[in-house]
């Protein structure tokens, strides 16, 4: 590409996502996680600079090799981090999402759960690892006792304080849904026992990584699980598919 045909396109190619905002490199790392710890409490240092590593942002480097950030960096970071939170979106979906951003296309986001109070205080589940019975049982529309049926077939379970992890909305609508549909929720336990099996090979697999307690591995070993767990979900969901469409070739089969 000649240097003339490179200029114009480098002129007509849309500014990287978020437009509009301050590109001067003049934070550092710690000011970025100042920036940040309010609204996310878990944000370090080794989660920025993983986050880098997986090419989510680009700092600018000074002359002496440190990292210097933008408030347009800090806003690409602080995407990454709500469709974690929000929508327990993986790192390579979020990658996905900020292209689409940077070529100027429109990105729908998941839509987070509705607001509830508990004890006079406003409840948003993706904020909190978990929640009471009463919480989980409003957000999804249903009583206390069908989460107590639900306990007692093993499909959720609660500490020993009584709350669920907030994941188990998702998993308590599906539920319902599926009871809707005529099928006993009983039968679903082998689902769970399923699900555990998973979760330990993914654990198995990632745990040496785990283990190397050096700056930005529980990151990377965490953000591995869950890509590992899109991946066998899929799987899942394919054979089940495979499954099925056998089942209905045999009961189209001919009676001899």
């Amino acid at each position: 590409m000649s240097s003339a045909v490179r200029a114009r396109h480098e002129q007509s190619a849309p500014e990287p996502w978020p437009r509009g905002v301050p590109r001067d490199p003049v934070m550092s790392i710690g000011q970025v996680v100042e920036a940040l710890v309010g609204e996310f409490p878990a944000i370090t240092v080794s989660k920025i600079r993983f986050l880098e590593e997986q090419g989510l942002v680009s700092p600018t480097r000074s002359g002496s090799g440190y990292r210097k950030y933008s408030r347009a960096d800090i806003e690409r970071i602080r995407f990454v981090l709500i469709q974690q939170r929000d929508s327990y979106a993986p790192l390579k979906i979020i990658g996905d999402q900020l292209r689409a951003l940077d070529a100027g296309h429109d990105v729908e986001v998941a839509p987070t759960a509705r607001v509830v109070t508990s004890e006079g205080h406003v409840v948003v589940p993706p904020n909190r690892p978990s929640l009471p019975a009463r919480d989980l049982a409003d957000l999804t529309g249903t009583d206390l006792g069908t989460l107590e049926r639900y306990a007692r077939f093993g499909l959720i379970t609660p500490d020993l304080a009584g709350y669920f992890p907030s994941r188990c909305v998702q998993v308590v609508q599906l539920l319902l849904t599926l009871e809707q549909e005529g099928v006993d929720a009983r039968n679903l336990r082998p689902v769970r026992s399923g699900a555990e099996r998973n979760a330990d090979l993914i654990d198995q697999t990632v745990s040496s990584q785990r283990s190397r307690q050096r700056a930005g591995d529980l990151e990377r070993a965490t953000s591995r699980a869950t890509e590992l767990g899109e991946l066998v979900a899929d799987l899942h969901r394919e054979m089940l598919r495979v499954s099925l469409a056998q089942l209905n070739g045999t009961s189209r089969q001919p009676s001899r």
